[in-house]
């Protein structure tokens, strides 16, 4: 299934053609994710780092644990899979087993950033960046690691925030020079400098979507008209799900029952019908 996605992912990722990439930490939002009518989704660092570890998006996630969260997922739904590797994990030849695990895993693209080793989230004060020639070979690496040609390669740069926004698109040409499929220049300050990416530097390009971020909330139609083919939401479905099980635990703790926000949950019907349960009481009837 991954070879066929990996060709499907390609021949989506146009210039200008907007998709909507919500992000997942896990195999049950993505479920959800694939249930809600999307195509495509980002296995997000950030909120595998936050559901499984309950921690900030600082670099502490492993590889392996990243891969499991991808191969879970891949056996779960049958979604194009953009799986967020962030340095690499290490040098160039880390970034070349990194790509060989999440390939195998059943990833269909991989984001690979040009942080200094551990990374801290996109919109956190304090990040770092490593050379640009740095950055280029390890994503030449990335190229030849991995197995089918049509599994794609992103290049994200963290540059805007160390070196400014021209510095940021100078690296992005290099980074699709080294033979990176897509781009993507996280947390560009302002709108004038999002719309403007796809232009200074023509290519398939991925936007960042942050709720409480740095870059400006724009709406689909105008990212697709500036030339986006790809408009991630990371942690949407993370930051909704975080704020419903805050208001309805709190009012369990002070009113001791969920009398008054039943519609705030899934019934437990439709949690079976969300995770496929039928499909299990019959393997479960084709085996006893």
């Amino acid at each position: 299934m991954s070879n066929a996605l990996n060709k499907e992912m390609r021949r989506l990722l146009v210039a200008g053609a907007g998709h909507i990439m919500p992000g997942a930490g896990n195999a049950l939002a993505a479920r959800v994710i694939q249930a809600t009518g999307h195509r495509m989704m980002m296995m997000s660092g950030a909120a595998v780092a936050n559901s499984y570890l309950g921690i900030p998006d600082i670099g502490l996630v492993s590889v392996t644990e990243l891969a499991g969260h991808v191969a879970a997922t891949r056996d779960v739904v049958d979604l194009c899979i953009l799986a967020d590797a962030d340095t690499g994990f290490g040098n160039a030849l880390n970034t070349r087993r990194t790509v060989q695990l999440l390939e195998r895993a059943g990833a269909n693209a991989i984001m690979l950033e040009d942080q200094t080793y551990p990374k801290r989230c996109g919109h956190f004060e304090g990040k770092s960046v490593i050379p640009k020639d740095e950055m280029v070979k390890k994503l030449k690496a990335a190229v030849d690691a991995r197995i089918d040609p049509d599994m794609m390669i992103l290049a994200r740069t963290d540059a805007r925030a160390v070196e400014g926004f021209d510095a940021a698109c100078d690296r992005a040409a290099a980074y699709q020079e080294a033979g990176a499929d897509f781009l993507f220049i996280e947390a560009p300050l302002n709108a004038e400098e999002l719309l403007s990416i796809p232009k200074r530097v023509p290519g398939i390009h991925l936007c960042n979507m942050v709720i409480g971020g740095k870059t400006p909330l724009l709406p689909r139609e105008q990212l697709a008209e500036a030339g986006y083919a790809v408009i991630c939401y990371a942690n949407a479905a993370l930051q909704a799900s975080l704020m419903a099980m805050e208001q309805v635990l709190g009012h369990l703790g002070k009113n001791g029952s969920i009398a008054g926000i039943e519609d705030k949950l899934m019934m437990f019907n439709e949690r079976q019908k969300m995770l496929d349960a039928d499909k299990f009481k019959a393997l479960e009837k084709k085996y006893a």
